[in-house]
């Protein structure tokens, strides 16, 4: 039996075609599983925020989003960086994936991990982190950050920003969290 190039190029297509099938839906369902993940952690951190902080309900009321980063790693010694993954929730929905990064240099040292909560309340500030490729907190928008466990009773009616962030849920031996210069970007998953 003879099969002609024409037939053989047709089988060649097919059985690329297939393969680029099996590996398209082993990627979706990988970030599929990623997404799960990120939104689990993420709302195990809002329940962690709301025990930890009294101001958190007061600084949620009134965000049209939040952007909720579950747990960040910073290390340090002379050189530090920091990364995390995180989930913006647009009416309470999941709507796009971030990570953060930050590399630092100066007198540090030490391990930390935390959480970190940020609320938008302004459509416009949302409107510009969304279309920026690589949005650097600090630099892109203006934020006020939140250390938790601060007992001073805050009004957000004062707080003149676009964005207010809150830290909680550390632990380790690094004195402070800051979220100041950190770089997001969206995820493609």
């Amino acid at each position: 039996m003879t099969y002609s190039i024409s037939k053989l190029k047709l089988v060649r297509h097919w059985v690329m075609a297939l393969a680029l099938m099996v590996f398209a839906s082993t990627a979706y369902a990988e970030d599929a599983e990623q997404r799960a993940e990120i939104d689990t952690a993420a709302d195990a951190a809002i329940v962690k925020m709301f025990e930890e902080d009294r101001r958190a309900e007061r600084l949620a009321k009134d965000a049209i989003a939040w952007l909720v980063f579950p747990e960040i790693t910073k290390a340090g010694l002379g050189i530090g960086g920091e990364g995390g993954k995180g989930v913006l929730r647009v009416g309470g929905e999941s709507a796009a994936y971030y990570k953060t990064t930050s590399i630092s240099f100066g007198a540090q040292a030490g391990f930390q991990k935390y959480s970190y909560v940020l609320f938008f309340y302004d459509q416009a500030a949302l409107d510009k982190f969304r279309s920026k490729r690589g949005y650097e907190l600090g630099v892109d928008g203006s934020v006020a950050i939140l250390e938790a466990g601060v007992t001073a009773d805050i009004d957000t009616s004062d707080i003149r920003r676009d964005m207010v962030g809150i830290v909680f849920n550390e632990s380790g031996l690094m004195a402070n969290a800051t979220v100041e210069g950190s770089k997001l970007t969206e995820l493609d998953i």
